[in-house]
Parts: structure tokens; C-alpha cells; sequence
């Protein structure tokens, strides 16, 4: 069972108050298929320059994550530049190139086709993600897309047509709110519902997340940590470790518990995203240390 993973790979150049790093691994496609080969094997589609530096390459290809369906175009690959104020909820985007990303057309590789069972639409174009639920057709038990407030604004038609072609939608609470006009996030979140997915998350940040189902309902916090180093991409890597737990189940049908548990396996991956730059933390991340945090991050949440 695996999970196909489709978006933005990214060169990316991070400043906090504290520290900056240029060239990092960075795009929501990123984040999400490392996070993802944690649990289950990984397929990634996706697009990169000439200048794709190597050794994001090799992270890659170390994690046995299936390149077939990535393009090597001969321009420059997307850049991002971003810098975090002092509270680390707050972010100024300094710059954006799209460059190869602006024209690019998914490509599902056969290879990829047959073994995904979970197809992960991370951030990107609506109709990119169409792009990649045409290609692969009836064959995924489980898709789930992830969108931001950008593509609510320029792209709602589109969106709004996905989600009824998707089994979960995950966005934050602003973009929830936006998009169903509401300062409600409860209600914004059953109405997401009602528009074609079966289940909704609705990410909160640092107050962790909010699982919709039909007559379910679960939330849970983030894992609380003393320092935030750099939160880029941890929602991306919430929503890979997501996809990856679901696949590693061995399932065709999930039940709301299966998402549930889900929703904490990637919480706790995201948490240890934001202790560094850019995918740093989960390159060499064991199982004894990802299943000690897990089982202190279950202390916390139970109750007598």
C-alpha cells in the first residue's frame, strides 16, 4: 500500500529572528513525501529546475521515494523566500519565483499508477490537482486534497468542483472561514462537508487540528514544544505523515477512528519539522523517538 504525493518541490530561503538558511528543501510535495516514507512507500509528482541542488535529490532517493513522475525541466526551479516575526505565527513571503512551476502539467508515471492506494493532492493549482485524479481514475481507495487561500480567491470554481471528486479536504481555519464566509469554524467546517468530501480537516496551527465527519468529530492539539525553530512546511508534513499512516493500515476502507489516529501521527511528525529548518529533523528520525513523543503526546490528550 502507498501513498502518491503530487505538488510543489521548491528551493526555499528561510530568515527568522534567530537564524537564516538559503537553498533548503522546500514545496508542499516536499514536506509531504518525506514525512509519508515514514509509514509507507512513497510516489511523488512534481517538477524541478536545472538547479535543483543534488543532494535534495539523493534525500529523495534515500527515502525510497519513487521519482518517476517527477519532470527535470531545463529552467530554474521554484524559489521562495520567506521571513518569520518574532512569534513565529506571523510570516513575510519576500519573494516568489515560480519559474518551472508556472507551466508545468503533472505527469502520473505508470510505475506510480498500480501501488496508490492513498493519492495526496498536496498544495497546489486546482487544476493540477483535477490533472492528477484524471490520470489515475477509479484507482486510489483514498484521495485528499490541500488548498490555501490563494486558490479559494482565483481558482473557487475549480476547488469547488474537486471537492467532489475527493474523500478528505484540509485547509487552516482562515481559509475555512473564507471560504465559507463565516467567523465560525465549527460551522465552516460541516459546511465544507456538505459541498462533496466526506470527511474535513481544519488546521489550527499551534492549536492543533479539527477532524469533521458525518456524525463524528475529533480534535486534538499540537504537540507542545518549548522552542519553535522554523514551522515551514509543517502542515505539509501533517498532512504526508497523515497519508502515509492511513496507507500503512493495509486497508481499502478507513473508519473515522483510522483518521483519528492518523491525525496524531502527523501531528507529532510536524512537531519535529518546526525544531529545524526546512526537512532537517526527519532526515534521520528514528521510530524509538518518533513512538516516545507519540506516547507522551497520547498522556497528554487522555483523561480520566
Amino acid at each position: 500500500m502507498s501513498v502518491l504525493v503530487s505538488g510543489s518541490i521548491a528551493i526555499d530561503n528561510v530568515k527568522t529572528q534567530k537564524a537564516s538558511q538559503e537553498n533548503l528543501l522546500g514545496g508542499s510535495a516536499s514536506y509531504a513525501a518525506i514525512a509519508a516514507s515514514f509509514f509507507s512507500p512513497v510516489g511523488m509528482v512534481g517538477v524541478v529546475g536545472h538547479d535543483f541542488p543534488k543532494e535534495h535529490l539523493e534525500l529523495f532517493r534515500r527515502r525510497n521515494i519513487n521519482l518517476d513522475g517527477v519532470e527535470f525541466s531545463e529552467g530554474e526551479t521554484f524559489r521562495w523566500s520567506g521571513e518569520y516575526m518574532e512569534d513565529m505565527n506571523e510570516r513575510e513571503t519576500l519573494s516568489v519565483a515560480l519559474n518551472v512551476l508556472e507551466s508545468w502539467q503533472p505527469s502520473v508515471a505508470d510505475s506510480q499508477k498500480s501501488a496508490t492506494t492513498v493519492n495526496l493532492l498536496a498544495n497546489a493549482h486546482p487544476l493540477n490537482q483535477h490533472a492528477v485524479v484524471d490520470q489515475l481514475g477509479d484507482g486510489p481507495s483514498f484521495t485528499i486534497a490541500d488548498t490555501m487561500d490563494l486558490w479559494i480567491q482565483i481558482s473557487r470554481h475549480e476547488l469547488e468542483n474537486l471537492l467532489k471528486r475527493i474523500d478528505l479536504l484540509v485547509l487552516n481555519d482562515g481559509e475555512a472561514k473564507l471560504m465559507m464566509d463565516t467567523s465560525n469554524v465549527v460551522s465552516a467546517g460541516h459546511r465544507l462537508r456538505e459541498m462533496g468530501p466526506k470527511y474535513v480537516i481544519i488546521k489550527k496551527g499551534e492549536h492543533g487540528a479539527m477532524l469533521f465527519g458525518e456524525s463524528d468529530f475529533f480534535a486534538c492539539p499540537a504537540y507542545p514544544l518549548h522552542e519553535v525553530f522554523d514551522p515551514t512546511g509543517a502542515g505539509d508534513t501533517f498532512i504526508g505523515g497523515f497519508s502515509g499512516y492511513l496507507a500503512s493500515l493495509g486497508k481499502r476502507d478507513y473508519e473515522f477512528a483510522d483518521l483519528a489516529g492518523a491525525i496524531a501521527r502527523g501531528s507529532i511528525l510536524a512537531s519535529f519539522t518546526c525544531e529545524s529548518f526546512s526537512t532537517h529533523a526527519l532526515h534521520d528520525l528514528t521510530r524509538d523517538a518518533f513512538e516516545e513523543r507519540l506516547e507522551t503526546y497520547r498522556r497528554y490528550s487522555s483523561f480520566a
